[in-house]
């Protein structure tokens, strides 16, 4: 999982709120099914180069949205999720038409990414 998330230590987000969208991300398209264990904080903060307390502060947040629960001994966890996903099917089309968009122009993912982070609200 850990290979999903990258934090960017120049964006302006902060990098915890960087992996909570991510992991929340991975969670709502169904790439993190109930019941995946999640890498442990040191783990994941090892494999982005952030402090642990960084992760930490991610899977709280994750917690306390009811996405995630951590467990002395049985790791951290996605829980199960009572609603169906809602797959934004159109935005995920949008996506792909934009990364094609951008092979087309020869314009590589750190760029385009780059140029969708500066239009965020």
């Amino acid at each position: 999982m850990s290979t999903q998330i990258s934090v960017d230590l120049e964006a302006a987000t902060a990098p915890y709120e960087q992996i909570r969208s991510q992991v929340a991300s991975l969670i709502n398209l169904g790439e993190l099914t109930a019941g995946s264990k999640l890498p442990t904080v040191r783990a994941l903060a090892t494999d982005l180069g952030v402090a642990a307390g960084t992760v930490a502060r991610a899977y709280k947040e994750l917690e306390a949205e009811g996405l995630i629960s951590s467990r002395r001994r049985a790791g951290t966890v996605v829980n199960e999720r009572l609603a169906p996903v809602d797959t934004h099917e159109d935005l995920v089309v949008a996506v792909d038409n934009l990364w094609k968009l951008a092979a087309a122009h020869h314009v590589d993912a750190a760029t385009l990414k780059a140029l969708v982070a500066r239009r965020e609200p």
